[in-house]
C-alpha cells in the first residue's frame, strides 16, 4: 500500500527552526515530484514548497522564499523541508504530497500531516 508519513513537527519560538520528514513508501519515489502544503485553521491548504523527481529544480510560496529548503534523498526515499526564521503565520498542519511524472496514468498520494506551532 501507498503511504506517506510525516514526522518533525513541534512547538518553536520566532525565529527558530524546524527540520519536517517525509517518508515514502509503496510506489516508485524517484519518479515522483514530491511537494508540501500547509493548512492552518480558517485557511485554504496552500503549497509551501515543491521539487521535481530527481531534485533538479524547486519552487516556493512567496511567503517562504529565503527561508524554507525543499531537499530529497530518493537512495531513502524520503523529502524535507528545512524551515528557518519561522514566524508565527507559519504556524499550521504540513502535509506530504506526491505526484508522479512521465507518460503512463497520474496518481497523486497525500500524507496525513505534521502539526508546526510557531509561538513565543
Amino acid at each position: 500500500q501507498v503511504q506517506l508519513v510525516e514526522f518533525g513537527g513541534g512547538l518553536v519560538q520566532p525565529g527558530g527552526s524546524l527540520r519536517l520528514s517525509c517518508t515514502a513508501s509503496g510506489f516508485t519515489f524517484s519518479s515522483y515530484a514530491m511537494s508540501w502544503y500547509r493548512q492552518a485553521p480558517g485557511k485554504e491548504r496552500e503549497l509551501v514548497a515543491a521539487i521535481t523527481s530527481a531534485g533538479g529544480s524547486t519552487n516556493y510560496a512567496d511567503s517562504v522564499k529565503g527561508r524554507f529548503t525543499i531537499s530529497r534523498d530518493n537512495a531513502l526515499n524520503m523529502v524535507y523541508l528545512q524551515m528557518n526564521s519561522l514566524k508565527p503565520e507559519d504556524t499550521a498542519v504540513y502535509l506530504c504530497n506526491a505526484i508522479n511524472t512521465g507518460w503512463g496514468t497520474r496518481y497523486q498520494y497525500w500524507g496525513r500531516g505534521t502539526q508546526v506551532t510557531v509561538s513565543s
